[in-house]
Order: structure tokens, then sequence, then C-alpha cells
């Protein structure tokens, strides 16, 4: 024991001295080139926001054609230049390219690096009581490919032939053929050569966070004592670190066939006549590389969100979070059931009505741990003595769009019905509800609930409710109808549905224009969002330590923590994270570095059993996980 307690005190004192060394940093270092977590996340954080605002720029030019089909638009060519035609138009292949654009911003560079990037950086060490990740450098390296990858895919919506234009799934033979239209041209390399860079950038990320978390836990945290948080990013990271590769995969062979002549995904082509030497290739071969990443990459969005709603459910509420065994299974059945349903995006492909048959059910099979969640959700907010912070009404909101979204997607995952709902906007909004609005509510309820720590200060409660509102509103104003228009036979992608000339036009006209009021609504009111985050930075309220009176590490440290997280020696754990509400209790909520020995009041008799165990965990480095694998 004494060697053991000798080899702990060593390690403290070189954490102590490791956290003077950053004492000396310079502005480079500190904030452009920096190995501290920290602040590699709010990196990830601010461009996550400005690509969102990029994003939802090109949705609303696409909205006012969509709505507004005949609407003189002029007044955007100082923007769009030569994108605007003679009449006064959107351009046709153009628009193509914002609906592309706007689906790879919006997934990839928001979702993806404003969830994963922003929150499994800043809370894993925090929450799992670490002084940093496991590889500083590797964590700035990941960022900066994130952010090479940002610069390439921003510079391909200046150039003459614009931006990819594919559609955000990028399917051959469009993106396999340079020639096949102007945006399949340099457009379509800087797509592809931004995403490699992604892909690099988050399997760097991923392989550090399933490092972090296995490896350096504080003294006492046990797998069972992780917040829900935590076992989210850890799943999250699996399914990035099995699934991008896959990506990466499908990309480069489509290089392949752009640049050095092979037949991956080309056979038989016609070019305004002409026949091309390709033979041999199948273009589906590329929607099963590109869908078995393509699955997956909605839990990698979606999880993160889910478990930063566990905490603040379970926060809010004051009461521990319900089923939390069940939340971990789900999780972990999600994980696993993400990577066989990828072919429910190919029932119109002309596969095996058998195999089809076998992608349904298993696509009918993951709705059962997606809705344990949503029921667990539900059983913590029952009866609970709820504080609707905006992080609460953000995490409530994002319950509803779960499920609302999710309803629709066990439709989808019937193949008769999917057959006929292909490619219309009922399938836009299935999506865009249960991926893009909740997964962005999520992010939402995590920005203001642990900006104190982010920044050492409050956001303004008012204008936090104020955002919730038009956003919650209007998310459901803008998606609801597009249900009702992807039944009655509104394609997607299409730039204008008014030339068909059948019945339904004025009647899809008159929706789309309700529509796309609703999202310039919306949109318009990120900038309350936009302003109570910059101003609250420099301007906020001093935060207190502990402002939501939480359980887990990271309210332990500073109000702003530096380098190393902890000034001193870095806090066991001793309990689960969900001690709130405790009969016995003279307080709502226990920490979890508070020991038992100190609670004997309220605690349960398996509990004072762990009293035995505090010797251990405070002695030896890892001493309560030896004890639980016994």
């Amino acid at each position: 024991m004494s060697t053991a307690t000798s080899h702990a005190e060593e390690v403290h004192t070189h954490a102590h001295d490791h956290e003077h060394e950053h004492h000396e940093l310079n502005f480079w270092t500190k904030y452009i080139f920096s190995t501290d977590h920290k602040t590699i996340a709010k990196q990830y954080l601010i461009s996550g926001i400005i690509w969102a605002f990029i994003g939802g720029s090109l949705s609303i030019i696409f909205r006012l054609q969509l709505g507004f089909p005949e609407m003189q638009l002029d007044w955007l060519r100082p923007i769009l230049g030569e994108w605007i035609d003679e009449g006064g138009k959107l351009d046709k292949e153009f628009y193509l390219a914002l609906v592309t654009m706007h689906g790879t911003i919006m997934v990839f560079f928001v979702l993806t690096a404003g969830l994963s990037g922003t929150f499994s950086n800043f809370l894993i060490p925090l929450q799992i009581g670490a002084r940093d990740m496991a590889s500083g450098f590797i964590n700035m390296l990941s960022y900066w490919f994130f952010f090479l990858s940002s610069a390439i895919m921003f510079s391909s919506l200046f150039i003459e032939t614009g931006p990819a234009s594919g559609g955000w799934v990028i399917y051959p033979p469009l993106s396999a053929l340079p020639q096949a239209m102007p945006g399949s041209g340099l457009g379509m390399t800087l797509w592809l050569t931004a995403m490699t860079f992604f892909i690099v950038s988050s399997l760097m990320g991923g392989i550090n966070y399933i490092c972090t978390v296995i490896n350096l836990r504080t003294r006492g945290m046990t797998f069972t004592k992780m917040p829900l948080t935590i076992w989210s990013f850890f799943f999250t990271a699996v399914l990035g670190l099995l699934s991008f590769p896959v990506l990466l995969s499908a990309a480069l062979l489509l290089i392949f066939d752009r640049s050095f002549g092979t037949s991956f995904y080309l056979s038989e082509i016609y070019i305004q006549g002409q026949a091309l030497p390709n033979m041999g290739g199948s273009p589906i071969l590329y929607q099963h590389l590109f869908w078995f990443l393509g699955h997956p990459e909605v839990y990698i969005v979606l999880l993160p969100a889910l478990g930063m709603t566990s905490e603040i459910i379970a926060t809010n509420s004051r009461k521990p979070i319900f089923g939390y065994r069940a939340m971990i299974g789900s999780m972990m059945g999600i994980t696993v059931l993400a990577f066989i349903v990828w072919a429910h995006h190919m029932f119109v492909t002309g596969m095996n009505p058998f195999l089809g048959s076998v992608f349904m059910f298993l696509t009918l099979i993951i709705a059962v741990p997606s809705a344990v969640k949503a029921f667990n959700y539900i059983t913590t907010l029952w009866k609970g003595n709820l504080i609707f912070t905006p992080a609460m009404l953000f995490s409530i909101g994002l319950v509803s769009l779960f499920i609302s979204g999710g309803v629709t997607g066990i439709i989808l995952g019937n193949s008769a019905l999917d057959i006929n709902l292909h490619d219309t906007y009922f399938v836009v909004a299935h999506f865009h509800l249960v991926m893009g609005a909740a997964s962005f509510f999520g992010l939402m309820a995590g920005v203001y609930h642990w900006f104190p720590k982010m920044f050492g200060r409050m956001m303004n409660k008012t204008l936090g409710y104020i955002h919730f509102w038009f956003t919650f509103v209007g998310v459901y104003m803008v998606f609801f109808p597009m249900h009702y228009i992807g039944i009655a036979g509104f394609p997607r992608r299409y730039y204008s549905f008014t030339a068909v000339g059948n019945d339904g036009a004025a009647a899809f006209t008159d929706m789309n224009a309700f529509i796309s009021i609703a999202a310039i609504i919306t949109f318009s009111a990120q900038a309350i969002f936009a302003w109570n985050f910059f101003y609250s930075i420099f301007k906020g309220k001093k935060a207190p330590q502990n402002p939501w009176n939480s359980t887990t590490l990271e309210w332990t440290t500073p109000v702003e923590p530096g380098h190393g997280n902890w000034e001193g020696e870095i806090p066991a754990v001793y309990r689960w994270p969900y001690d709130y509400s405790k009969p016995g209790s003279d307080v709502d909520f226990i920490p979890q570095n508070v020991p038992y020995s100190a609670t004997k009041s309220s605690n349960l008799p398996e509990e004072d059993a762990e009293i035995a165990k505090e010797k251990d965990i405070d002695g030896l480095l890892g001493a309560q996980n030896e004890s639980y694998n016994r």
C-alpha cells in the first residue's frame, strides 16, 4: 500500500509540475495552437457557430426559390453574382449546389464538430477527473485538420464553376464525371479533399476520446459511475472510428474514378450521345459505402445531444436519472444496430426484396432502444421539481423532436411505404426533425448549461427563453407541413414544381411560401443567441462555481479552470453522478466527490458497505476499479 501511495503522490506531484509549465504561455500557444482541451473545445464551438450561420443562409436562399418561384432576386446579385441569371432568377444549377453545401455544412461542420468536437473535448476530462486528453498534441491537430477542411470547403463557394452540386450524398455518376455539370468539376474535387481532411480530424478526435475515457479516469471513477454524457461521447467515438474510414474509402475510390480512369462506380455511361470507356462499375456500390457511414452519422450527432440532455434533465428535475443502466444499454444497442440498418436508405435501388425485409426488420428494431431513452426522459421529468432554465427548455424540446421525428422514422422504415415516400419532402421533414433539429436543440442545451464553466460568466436567461420559443415553434412550423406536401407527392431537390402544370402546383406553392417565411423567422431568431453568446463572454454576469447545483466533477474546478483543470489534487469519486433529492440528506444534491461516510443519514444499506472501500480510493489509484471487477 505504501508503494502505491507514494506512486499516487508522485503522479500528483508530476501533475502539479505539468500545470506550472503552462503558466508561461504566449497568445499563440494559449489561444491559437493550444493543447488545452477546453480551448480546443471553444475553437470547435465558435467555428461551428460561424458554419451554422453560413449553412443556414444557404438554406434561406433556396427556400426563397421554393416559396416564391416568381420572385425577382436581383438584390442578391452583389452576393451571388452570376448565379442570379439575367431574368433575376436563381440559377438552376446553383440551386442544387446550395442544397449540396447546406446539407454538407450542417451535418458535418456544424452538428458533428459542434457536438462531438466541442463537448467531447470540453467535458470528458472534466467529468472523469483528468488533467487533459490522452494526447494534447493530437487533440490540437484534430482541430487544425478540421479548420483546414473548413477552409477548403468554404473556398469552393467562390470558384467560377460553383461548389459541389451532386446533393449532399454526392452520388455518382454526377460526382464521378467532372464533365457532367459545372458543379461536378473543381467544386467536387474541393468537396472530396475537404471531406478527406475532415475524416482525418474526426478519427484523431475519436481515438483521443476513447483512450481518455478508458485510461484517465480519476480514483474511484468506475464505468458505472460515469455520467451518461461520457457514455454517449464514448459510444459516439466508437461509431465514428468504425464508420468514417468507410466514407474515406468511398471518397478515395471516387477520386480514382474522376482522375485516374478507373471504373469503380461507372459503367456504360453516355454523355451527349458519346459512350465513355468505363465498364464494370456500379454506382450502387458507392451508396452502400456512403450509407454505412451515413446512418451511424445520425447517431454520431444525436448521441452526444442525448447524453447531454440526460445530464441537464436530471439536474433541472432535481431527480436521479431514471433507468441509468437501461440508458447505457440503449446507447450500446443503438451503437450496434446503427451499423446494420444502412440499406433502408436504398429500398428503391432494386435490391432483393428479401434483403429489403431484413433491413426493414432491423430498422424497426432500432426504435426500441430509442424508445427506452424517450420513456426514461419522460419518467425523469414526471413529478420532478422542474427548473425551467434555457438549457432545460432546449432539452425538453429535444425530447419532443426526437419522439415526433422518430415516429415518422418508423413509417419510412417500412419498405412498402418508403418506396412511395422516397425522395419526397416527407423524408426531408423526418431527418430534419430527428437528426437536424433534435441534435441542434441538444447543442443549444449544452451551450446554455456549460457556458458558465466554459467562460466563467452567465448567459442572459430572458434572451435564452425568447431564443427557445422562437426556435421551437419555428422548427415545427417549418418541418411539420413538409410531411403533408411529401405525402401529397412533392419531390425533394426540385428547383421548381410549378412548371409541371398539375392542379396541385398552386397548393404546393402556398405551402412552400408558408414554410419559407417560417424558416426565415426561425433563422433570424438565431441572431438572438449569437448576441447573447458573444456579449456574455465579455459582459455577462460572473458565474458562481456551481450555478446549477450539479453533482458531477466539472463543477468542483475553479470558476475558470486553467490548463490542468484542478489547482490541487484531482478529487476522487465515491458515488454515481445523480444523487439528487436523496431522502435523509440536508441538501438536494450530493456531489460525486463526497464520501458515503460523510452522508450516513441518507445512505442506503448497500451504500454503507461502500464506506469500507473509501480508504482504498483515497490511497490507491484505481483500487475501486479492481475491487469492482472482483
